[in-house]
């Protein structure tokens, strides 16, 4: 199939992509990596009777850490991050920049449009909510801050409103005592996950969790963040125990839904499992045993 008409503006500013998305209230679409997008206009899922194209916008192509944050600006690719010596020391965002999509995709997608697509079975979405991401948004008004737990709306949707867009996501600096891990279940390289774990663990002085993110993909209608796993871990030494009643939270919360991937049970035990992997993995990097 062809996508059905639209008009088309090449935006050579960003205050001239804001203007023609507010001149269109909430008929137009960015297009920035169109890896979600373009497929879904192929097929009529979605039909935008414009696009602004940003893709001309290189100053939003940064990855910088500024101001107690690593600032990801809205053109900024999948690949970028995936080759980022700075992103390295960021292993949960390192694991997961190599499990997006495939490489094709990952050279065109960027992570902003990724979260902002807000799929379910998402990778940077589930990744930001462990990372106790934020994103900043842009409108005629000016700009805005978001958490990410009020961003991801619902399955597709966000807090982007008529007439805005999405132009940075940051996530808050680590130091050596932070590390995480990203566990993916796919059936072939560059699949949907069947399930998906995000884990970021703070250590204190005294062998306890000073912090834990602990967010899930696939596993209810938008990544969601495991506050009762995350409990588990805060404030506690990261023994077996611990360990388990965590995954046993991220088994209880996930709501999946059964499809060609797997059964709603399985893919409840997967979470878990792929919770409980994430957290060792995590405590395996700062040198913990668990």
């Amino acid at each position: 199939m062809f996508p059905a008409s639209f008009d088309y503006v090449r935006a050579s500013s960003l205050d001239e992509a804001v203007a023609v998305l507010a001149e269109h209230d909430g008929e137009a679409r960015v297009l920035a990596g169109g890896q979600s997008l373009i497929p879904a206009m192929r097929f009529r899922l979605a039909r935008p009777p414009m696009l602004v194209d940003i893709n001309g916008l290189k100053d939003l192509a940064y990855l910088e850490e500024r101001d107690g944050y690593l600032r990801l600006g809205a053109t900024c690719r999948d690949y970028a991050v995936e080759v980022s010596d700075l992103v390295k020391r960021y292993s949960l965002l390192n694991d997961v920049s190599k499990l997006v999509a495939d490489p094709i995709v990952r050279h065109m997608g960027t992570v902003v449009g990724s979260i902002c697509h807000n799929d379910p079975a998402g990778d940077w979405g589930t990744t930001a909510l462990a990372a106790r991401a934020q994103m900043v948004i842009r409108g005629k008004s000016g700009e805005r801050v978001v958490a990410i737990d009020e961003f991801l709306v619902d399955s597709f949707e966000t807090a982007v409103a008529d007439g805005e867009m999405a132009i940075e996501v940051r996530f808050p600096l680590v130091n050596g005592s932070t590390a995480g891990a990203y566990k993916k279940l796919e059936r072939k390289v560059g699949d949907f996950a069947t399930a998906s774990a995000a884990v970021q663990l703070t250590m204190a002085g005294d062998g306890t969790v000073a912090e834990a993110g602990i967010a899930l993909g696939a596993a209810g209608p938008t990544p969601i963040r495991v506050g009762a796993a995350e409990a588990a871990l805060r404030g506690k030494v990261p023994d077996a125990a611990a360990i388990k009643a965590a995954g046993d939270a991220a088994r209880e919360a996930s709501d999946p839904q059964p499809d060609l991937r797997g059964s709603a049970e399985y893919k409840k035990d997967m979470a878990g499992v792929l919770v409980e992997r994430g957290i060792r993995t995590a405590l395996d990097r700062l040198g913990v045993k668990a």
